[in-house]
């Protein structure tokens, strides 16, 4: 069963553990210039709990978390991130987890930016009524390019 909840330190070593896998670090595009240094880790997610107007969740499957899931504001604008670890990819988790978090906290709209290769997570965006508002360019350091992203939006 998926259930969210509130982030625990014991969490962090998960979600460091997750990073680590190249793959899914491609996929999601962007993550830190060197996603081994903990340091680096440790900071990002110490700015992102201690920050007042970011909500936070750690995705948990019967009692083992597998994923976090959070909104923060950017500009003017709220913008959702998640991160799944790749071994519950394609069991329906990160949508049903998204969907639970969406309902909780409502307030619309709401932002979310993909690469345009993971069509995985623009399915599960779609599916959850997001829809593209435009394209932008950037640079991913673990890609070491400049990538396409989608920037859609649930209103």
């Amino acid at each position: 069963m998926v259930t969210l909840r509130e982030v625990r330190t014991s969490d962090l070593d998960e979600f460091f553990r997750f990073q680590q896998d190249a793959e899914a670090a491609h996929m999601a595009g962007f993550a830190s210039t060197n996603p081994k240094d903990r340091s680096i880790f440790d900071h990002h997610w110490g700015e992102l709990l201690g920050d007042d107007d970011a909500i936070v969740r750690t995705i948990d499957v019967d009692g083992q978390p597998v994923g976090s899931i959070a909104a923060f504001v950017d500009e003017d604008s709220r913008e959702i991130m998640f991160w799944i670890d790749k071994q519950f990819w394609g069991q329906g988790i990160t949508t049903d987890a998204l969907q639970r978090f969406l309902t909780d906290f409502p307030e619309r709209p709401v932002i979310a930016r993909v690469v345009v290769d993971n069509i995985g997570t623009l399915k599960i965006l779609e599916t959850l009524g997001f829809s593209e508002l435009r394209e932008e360019s950037n640079f991913s350091n673990v890609r070491a390019a400049v990538v396409t992203e989608k920037v859609l939006q649930l209103s």
